[in-house]
């Protein structure tokens, strides 16, 4: 049922007013904040109505009132109005980009600080690699007689590496005839393409050297998922402590922010092209999300989707202030992404 234009100006204002004050809203306060000409019987009758159909909620035994999941939903969905930024607060988001830092992985992870401290909720930045990603150079390093590091670098400038065990003697010799093998099959084939079964034909084209050196392959494919899966930056999640409502579920949502699998549920399908997703308390399907928003925005390097900058906070927290500056920040660390991995 779509409300009539009054009902939905005291259900923004209670939206708005509980968002600043944390205090449920009574009808004469309220009065005075509509501008409506209209009594505060008429106002109390619009709210018990707001109130029968799930727009509101009574906090205990408080004679005022405040916004159900509904109404929040019914307010960002229809009411909000946000404001466009001030050339201000684009300078002071532009300040938190100060450092060009040419390692893709080391700006995500400093953007998620970086937006924490800005907005005060905790924040996941997270990166996609699209199947075009491929890989540009696989590199053997020996770091000692049975231990070598194994560097992966891919098209969009990602690198990972990971330290590997073998029970041959590391010499330079068969580090040269290893990295000239691998890069003559893997070297420009996309990262989705490496499976453990492609590998498996590479150990017999080996021949002598299949044996020793199936443990790297198998570590190779471990870095390739890893690349493949994307990388998630968590920070500023004790802030979410400072929140009284989040006492509830607030220990499990901690924990739940520790655990990659939770992460990649919640914000691999989030906000591709910049498009919003705004989920409110018990909308997420997660018990420790219950009292919590998640808003999410997704964000491009060179027009190509590559990942998603979320917040997650109270369910009062200021949609109207958040999200344009969500915005502003997600385009701009897409533009320095894309800047940043032109230069690679």
């Amino acid at each position: 049922m779509r409300l009539s234009d009054r009902k939905q100006a005291i259900l923004a204002a209670i939206v708005e007013t509980y968002i600043h004050t944390g205090e449920p809203v009574g009808s004469k306060l309220l009065t005075g904040k509509l501008g409506l000409n209209v009594s505060p019987a008429t106002v109390r009758s619009d709210m018990a109505w707001l109130f029968e159909m799930g727009y509101l909620e009574q906090p205990h035994t408080s004679a005022g009132r405040v916004p159900s999941h509904l109404g929040y939903r019914e307010y960002i969905d229809s009411l909000m109005r946000p404001a466009p930024l001030t050339p201000q607060e684009r300078g002071e988001i532009d300040s938190l980009f100060n450092v060009h830092n040419p390692d893709p992985d080391k700006l995500l992870e400093d953007a998620a600080g970086a937006l924490s401290s800005y907005t005060n909720c905790a924040t996941v930045t997270s990166s996609i690699t699209p199947k075009t990603v491929h890989i540009r150079r696989l590199e053997l390093i020996a770091a000692g007689s049975n231990t070598v590091v194994i560097l992966l670098i891919a098209s969009n400038g990602m690198i990972r590496n990971k330290v590997c065990r073998v029970d041959f003697l590391v010499s330079d010799k068969l580090v040269e005839f290893f990295n000239k093998f691998s890069n003559a099959r893997l070297g420009g084939m996309s990262i989705d393409d490496v499976s453990s079964s492609y590998l498996s034909a590479m150990a017999v084209n080996l021949g002598e050297y299949s044996r020793i050196f199936n443990p790297i392959l198998s570590a190779i494919f471990e870095l390739c998922k890893e690349m493949g899966d994307g990388q998630y930056y968590v920070s500023g999640s004790a802030k979410l402590l400072e929140y009284g409502e989040l006492n509830r579920l607030v220990r499990d949502l901690l924990l739940m922010l520790e655990n990659r699998d939770s992460l990649h549920a919640l914000f691999s399908t989030g906000g591709e092209r910049q498009n919003f997703k705004i989920i409110i308390g018990k909308e997420n399907q997660s018990m420790e999300l219950s009292d919590s928003s998640v808003v999410m925005t997704g964000y491009e390097v060179d027009g190509v989707p590559a990942g998603t900058v979320g917040l997650i906070g109270p369910v009062r927290i200021d949609y109207a202030r958040l999200i344009p500056h969500l915005e502003y920040f997600a385009r701009t660390l897409g533009d320095l992404m894309t800047e940043t991995l032109a230069r690679d």
